[in-house]
């Protein structure tokens, strides 16, 4: 029987990342994978999600160029070539993904994990040992249980990427993350979209002015937002609600994931307060000594990132390593519709209930002359900072590279600065982080340009 210091189940960006760390420890390390290298993120979410929406976002800068006064005609999409050129981008990638773990010496087990005990795992009917086993197994798209859809065609967010026809008229049900992001590539390709969603509103799980920013912006794209509906019934080729009918030639059940916990179901490892995820200890010891858990299993943020960041903290600490444990509000959390948004932190709210004294620094792009060169003066950046010492508490930033402005403000953050570094730096003019400097200077009251 085969020996390991650490048996990974899972090679999502939580599962590789984490074998790769563990050989880099010098670590025997070994990975089970029943599906695609590169997990749901790689292959049907993540990178798939985010080459829609550049082929969307070039259209529209192909329109925004006529506004300009550079006449470029009429556009014609090839959606299969599109979806052709996602492939290849995600072949590329997982393709890096494996030869990653054959640099690193990490053993590739293709097949089903049953996780037998503590130690051994079960595998195309091979058993393998370890002294460690990290669970990183991921989720799957839930699907309500709504009368007719059954029997309905439809797509999930694992299927969604593979059609080779746009959509002439999108249905989302859901609104969150994903689903807007998918509604907004298809509004720019050209989709007629609508989002219907059961909660109030859209993206509820973001800071208030974050999300009525992105739905505003949703809503200048064409897509129609129904909230609080009560679906009745699916069928062919329309959604019914109680109060309105809504057509499609596509159907997109966006409404969430669940945690992939089949793989170690028999040793009852204990939930969290939904039944549904793996609860974990600190640094993600399950209650069955020696199995870890991260990623989608245990019930925080399902992203890409912060699995890949669970994962580290994991191996470091059953290598002994004794690494600080990871902080959630630490993490980055984007949305990718047109409109970007990213935020880290505590918001407003958040930072008062935690009874901090709040200041608030709020700079919008319009006041931002790399936005106007590039006509996109949409958003804002907003800083939530303690007004006594200047701790960076929370950040907010809406609007084109916002998921690449943030960078800014973690590394300050992560380094300990606070407002007063942060408005030391001598920012590129003309650059849209010029608005993080001036966000800094509002709290001294010596912003320029607002």
């Amino acid at each position: 029987m085969k020996t390991y210091d650490l048996i990974v189940i899972g090679s999502g960006p939580g599962g590789y990342v984490s074998a790769i760390r563990a050989a880099q420890l010098g670590k025997s390390t070994a990975i089970v994978e029943k599906a695609k290298v590169g997990g749901a993120c790689l292959n049907v979410g993540c990178v798939p999600s985010k080459v829609l929406l550049k082929h969307g976002a070039m259209v529209q800068e192909i329109k925004k160029a006529g506004s300009f006064g550079i006449d470029t005609g009429e556009i014609n999409i090839d959606y299969a070539r599109l979806t052709e050129r996602k492939t290849d981008v995600v072949q590329k990638l997982t393709d890096g993904v494996g030869y990653l773990l054959d640099k690193n010496s990490v053993a590739l087990y293709e097949g089903s994990a049953d996780v037998k005990d503590s130690h051994t795992v079960a595998v195309n009917g091979e058993n393998i040992k370890a002294d460690n086993i990290l669970l990183a197994t991921g989720s799957r798209p839930f699907i309500p249980p709504i009368k007719g859809l059954e029997s309905s065609a439809y797509e999930t967010t694992d299927t969604f990427f593979e059609l080779t026809e746009l959509p002439k008229e999108l249905v989302v049900i859901g609104g969150g993350v994903i689903g807007s992001e998918i509604a907004s590539a298809a509004a720019m390709l050209g989709s007629s979209v609508t989002i219907i969603e059961a909660a109030a509103d859209i993206l509820l799980t973001e800071e208030e002015e974050v999300s009525a920013a992105l739905k505003d912006h949703l809503e200048s794209q064409g897509v129609h937002i129904v909230t609080q509906a009560d679906i009745k019934e699916v069928q062919d080729g329309k959604v019914l609600s109680t109060d309105d009918t809504f057509s499609y030639d596509t159907l997109l059940v966006a409404t969430g994931r669940t945690p992939n916990t089949e793989a170690a179901a028999n040793l009852n490892l204990k939930t969290g307060p939904d039944d549904k995820s793996i609860e974990v200890d600190d640094y993600y010891e399950t209650s069955e000594q020696n199995i870890y858990a991260i990623g989608d299993l245990i019930g925080r943020y399902q992203l890409a990132h912060a699995a890949s960041a669970e994962g580290i903290a994991a191996v470091d600490a059953m290598t002994g390593k004794g690494r600080p444990k990871l902080n959630q509000t630490d993490i980055p959390r984007c949305i990718y519709t047109a409109l970007e948004a990213a935020s880290i932190g505590l918001s407003e709210a958040e930072a008062e209930q935690a009874g901090f004294n709040v200041s608030v620094s709020r700079s919008p792009f319009s006041s931002n002359s790399k936005a106007a060169v590039d006509g996109d003066e949409g958003g804002f950046i907003k800083i939530i900072n303690d007004k006594q010492h200047g701790e960076l508490l929370g950040a907010f930033i809406v609007g084109k590279n916002a998921t690449e402005l943030i960078g800014e403000v973690l590394a300050t953050q992560a380094s300990e600065g606070t407002m007063h570094e942060l408005s030391d730096v001598v920012q590129p003019h003309p650059s849209q982080s010029e608005a993080i400097g001036e966000s800094a200077g509002l709290f001294f009251n010596q912003a320029i340009h607002i």
